[in-house]
């Protein structure tokens, strides 16, 4: 048995533009045999349908019937009449006829008036007897299904609002008058609220409200309609049977409800509202009911019981469903104590470990108790998912040692995919026992002999294998193991880690002040994590103290670098001048503490794989813009040199992040041997206001155009091949294709705007990659943006839309969103992270920021639906109109400025 709210489906009237339709059914009741005087007042009686006594008249009389709809007493339309026969073979079923109204067009009040007529002769007719209806119910519905409506005897429909002829009401199921025969007034008012009652019981069993039971439903119709047709035979009336439409689709069945279009827009005014607010004292309180019953599933006596549960196959396609939710999806309480009540049987499969935790009530001691216990019991879950437990979701202690645990199993390269988000973490943490770490370390200084500082934190792996006793980290329990110490442990055993996580704790210090208590305390935290870090180097093994003065002289080069940019452009000359006076101020070994053309040997902040020992001082030059930025050519111990940018007086956070979720995307893909030849190029915060980024060699593709004409004469030029197609070798065009499909996926996923061909850059090798992501997650300064940057030069370098170097690209972006989709959870639990970062374009809108990934990765849709979204993306970006025109305004703008 179903409620009525589990499957009411409306449509308003005014969405049905199709014809009104009714069926006839058969007529019953007897009808009065006309007086002799009457019969020889008129012959031709005795030879209608009706009277005619040389056959079985009442089985075969043929009556006319004629409809009408009325509004207001005001017939709608012309009659509509057939010449069908009406039996009262109960077995006899007649044909719908169309009334000349649509749904749409019928008023609230449109009464439905049927007269019957008989054949007097060859040119007259007599009314047999007319019934009248409304087509809406009282509560606006429109009729459907079967009905006895009375037929007045001798007259024709009266269509009125206050018909005389009304066909329900009066009828044998809802007849308010009494039979002169019957014996008793009283019987007759039983018998009546008998058959009303039958009645509504018959609509609530039809409606789906009552347990149907098959042999029982076949005993009580065939009862209930023998009680009918006694009735009927018993009175002296006509009853005729009319069927009303069902509108369904796809199997549903629907009420149609009556809707006026833009008929809400009337309203009347009142001076004193039906409705009055007054104050709930109860508003937000706990509800006690809905406790009880949180309590009760949660219970220890339960977990007894809920060991061996297995789910049948209906509840394991919702628990599927619930796994396969967005990780964003508030689940209700239905679906909460369902995760719960089969939580050990969900524990062999990994990926449901978050969905289980999001179900827990922190709160409680006993459920907390119980769901650590579970934690443990679990089947470990990847790494990359266990991020997701260091947000501000998790802050129960157990949770964020167990992520922990997890992230001491990845190595140190995957570690260093997710240390900006890591350190981003460490505000979530419980900033009293960062404290407390140092407060230890600081008491065990006083009390300890010099001879004892060396013994220094190290795992097994320890890159100094002299010392042998463990320090002030170490000896902290597991339990009381936090995020601080675990990202202090791992940098300290791994150079490049130690000189990411150092650059990375030196932005945030600077970025945390502020006045707001809150943000003071976080800077506190990040000032105490950088002083356990520094200490702890100093305090440690002789690679470990190099370490520490490597990242000094570090940031020495970057405050040299800083202000050798501010001298630089103080200066009152042209570029050309500026950039003859960057040179001569680099070959100064005098002008600044650092002797920056030769000073020695040190890892490049920037990529510490390479050791840098100076800057190249005529190589040294200004990019056009505003703020200036320094190209730089550094000199390695190798013999080899490395270009790098240097920027001042710009916030390279936002860009950081971005290059760095391209290089987790370009991971993903490779895992599944899909290489789109995509250029994360690095960049790297040296504070809030300057930093470096990675110069690759590379051409604009706006200079290429305008240089060469087209891309394919500038990769044909570079790379001829007269046996490949359009002049290009195989291989360089196969790059240009995979880099284009690449970015293009991932700029429409990040929502990466301010696209033109000035930040879209082109290698000889034929890579093809973006710059400058000061727009993300939507935001463009530019008005109507396509979904992606995606140029008509760039489809023609592949030989157009119909060309087979097009299907393979756009076969190439399909197959790179479905990977991608599938890794979604990774994507999110990064953005998620970076939700207090101060990353400009988050920051807007930090509450909105994963629901935009989520939206455009479309996880609800199937993986054939997600498909033909993108190949509409591709089709759209390619056809766009607006692109073409702010394009060339750009490029106008850019001659100016030039």
């Amino acid at each position: 048995m179903k409620s009525p709210d589990d499957h009411l489906h409306i449509v308003y009237s005014s969405s049905l533009h199709t014809n009104v339709k009714i069926k006839i059914g058969p007529l019953k009741g007897t009808h009065p045999v006309p007086e002799f005087d009457q019969i020889l007042a008129n012959p031709m009686i005795k030879f209608t349908g009706l009277y005619d006594v040389s056959m079985n008249a009442r089985a075969s009389a043929d009556l006319l019937v004629e409809s009408q709809l009325y509004s207001g007493g005001r017939p709608l339309a012309l009659s509509v009449s057939t010449s069908l026969r009406v039996s009262n073979s109960s077995t006899h079923r007649f044909e719908w006829f169309d009334l000349p109204l649509n749904f749409s067009d019928l008023p609230r009040d449109a009464m439905l008036a049927i007269t019957l007529y008989d054949c007097m002769g060859p040119r007259a007719l007599k009314p047999v007897g007319g019934t009248t209806i409304s087509l809406f119910s009282k509560h606006g519905v429109f009729r459907q299904g079967m009905m006895d409506l009375r037929v007045w005897s001798d007259c024709v429909a009266d269509g009125n609002t206050q018909t005389t002829t009304p066909g329900k009401g009066s009828g044998p199921d809802n007849d308010t008058s009494f039979d002169k025969a019957s014996t008793s007034r009283k019987v007759d008012l039983t018998n009546k609220m008998q058959k009303t009652k039958l009645n509504k019981l018959t609509k609530k069993h039809r409606e789906g409200n009552l347990p149907q039971v098959d042999w029982l439903d076949r005993l009580a119709f065939c009862k209930i309609e023998q009680l009918k047709e006694a009735e009927k035979k018993k009175s002296n009336h006509l009853y005729l049977t009319v069927e009303f439409p069902e509108v369904s689709d796809k199997g549903i069945i629907y009420s149609v409800v009556f809707y006026e279009q833009d008929g809400d827009e009337l309203y009347q005014f009142k001076d004193h509202p039906d409705i009055v607010l007054l104050p709930d004292p109860e508003l937000q309180q706990e509800n006690l009911v809905e406790s009880k019953h949180h309590n009760l599933t949660r219970s220890l006596h339960r977990g007894v019981c809920d060991k061996d549960l297995k789910p049948n196959s209906l509840i394991r396609d919702k628990l599927n469903a619930i796994i396969a939710s967005p990780p964003t999806k508030q689940l209700t309480t239905e679906q909460q104590d369902l995760i719960w009540k089969y939580r050990f049987y969900l524990s062999t499969q990994k990926q449901t470990l978050a969905k289980f935790l999001h179900c827990v009530n922190w709160d409680l001691a006993g459920e907390a108790r119980q769901a650590v216990d579970m934690l443990q019991q679990w089947v470990p879950m990847e790494v990359e998912d266990s991020l997701q437990f260091l947000s501000s979701t998790f802050t129960h202690p157990a949770v964020r040692r167990y992520a922990i645990s997890r992230l001491q199993q990845a190595s140190d390269d995957d570690l260093l995919l997710y240390l900006l988000q890591l350190v981003q973490a460490l505000k979530y943490e419980d900033f009293y026992d960062i404290n407390e770490v140092y407060e230890r370390m600081q008491t065990k200084e006083c009390s300890t002999p010099d001879t004892d500082h060396k013994e220094l934190p190290r795992p097994s792996t320890s890159r100094c294998p002299d010392s042998k006793n463990k320090s002030n980290l170490e000896v902290e329990k597991d339990e009381n193991k936090n995020l601080a110490t675990f990202l202090i442990h791992r940098a300290c055993n791994n150079p490049t880690l130690a000189n990411y996580f150092y650059w990375y704790l030196i932005t945030e210090c600077e970025d945390q002040e502020v006045t707001v208590e809150m943000d003071t305390k976080v800077r506190e935290m990040y000032l105490t994590v950088m002083r356990i870090f520094q200490e702890t180097l100093q305090k440690g093994c002789t690679e470990w103290q190099k370490q520490q003065q490597i990242l000094q002289r570090q940031v020495s080069l970057v405050d040299e670098l800083v202000k050798l940019v501010k001298s630089v452009q103080r200066e009152n000359c042209n570029r050309k001048k500026k950039i003859e006076q960057l040179q001569t101020l680099l070959a100064d070994s005098e002008a600044f503490k650092i002797n920056l053309a030769d000073f020695e040997p040190m890892p490049f902040p920037l990529d510490p794989r390479i050791s840098i020992q100076g800057i190249v001082p005529h190589d040294a030059i200004l990019f056009k813009s505003a703020l200036m930025p320094l190209r730089l050519t550094f000199k390695t111990t190798d013999g080899s040199e490395y270009v790098a940018i240097f920027k001042h007086g710009d916030d390279l956070r936002q860009d950081q992040f971005v290059l760095q979720i391209i290089t987790l995307m370009d991971k993903l893909l490779r895992l599944e041997n899909l290489d789109l030849k995509l250029t994360p190029y690095r960049v790297l915060a040296t504070g809030t206001k300057h930093g470096f980024v990675q110069y690759i060699d590379s051409l604009t593709v706006a200079d290429v155009l305008k240089s060469e004409g087209t891309i394919q004469n500038f990769l044909r030029k570079r790379h001829p091949s007269e046996s490949s197609s359009y002049g290009i070798a195989p291989d360089v065009m196969d790059t240009y294709i995979r880099s284009c499909a690449g970015y293009c996926v991932i700029t429409y996923i990040l929502g990466v705007g301010d696209r033109h061909l000035d930040n879209l850059l082109l290698t000889t090798s034929g890579k093809l990659f973006h710059i400058d992501f000061g727009y993300i997650l939507g935001r463009d300064p530019k008005p109507l943006p396509p979904p992606m940057k995606l140029s008509r030069e760039m489809v023609e370098a592949m030989g157009g839309t119909d060309s087979e170097h097009y299907r393979e690209f756009s076969k190439l972006c399909y197959t790179a969103f479905l990977h991608l989709r599938r890794n979604a959870n990774v994507i999110l639990h990064l953005f998620s992270l970076m939700v207090n970062a101060n990353v400009p374009d988050i920051a807007l809108e930090p509450d909105k920021a994963i629901k935009k990934v989520q939206d455009k990765l479309q996880l609800e849709m199937t993986d054939e639906e997600a498909v033909q979204l993108f190949k509409s993306l591709l089709d759209e970006s390619v056809t766009a109109v607006t692109a073409v025109v702010v394009e060339k305004f750009h490029q106008f703008a850019q001659y100016w400025r030039s």
